[in-house]
């Protein structure tokens, strides 16, 4: 899938497991996600974050940053290597992205 309908289903993937958006890019590239009752955000963009961006908003824990094709197996897989460091960094049990 191209570089923009994986990051669509990237999306719809974390609004599955529980996630919920509370955030978006000013240019519509970059899409945050949180879990009810918990600190830290997930990153969803087509493109890496400065180390300026880093130091100004660390909520963002961990990131999927996807800049070219993926098959649906290597999204999933990204995507759950993001959700174990993501919950590694706030001290939560490893999830991972199973297949519908």
């Amino acid at each position: 899938m191209t570089p923009a309908a994986a990051l669509a289903r990237a999306r719809a993937l974390l609004l599955a497991e529980g996630f919920f958006e509370v955030g978006q890019g000013t240019r519509g590239e970059s899409f945050y996600f949180r879990l009810p009752d918990a600190e830290g955000q997930v990153r969803v963009a087509n493109h890496a974050r400065t180390p300026k961006q880093r130091l100004k908003h660390p909520e963002v824990v961990a990131s999927l940053v996807v800049t070219r094709p993926l098959s649906e197996a290597a999204l999933r897989e990204r995507l759950s290597a993001t959700l174990r460091d993501f919950r590694a960094r706030r001290g939560q049990p490893m999830m991972a992205i199973t297949p519908p």
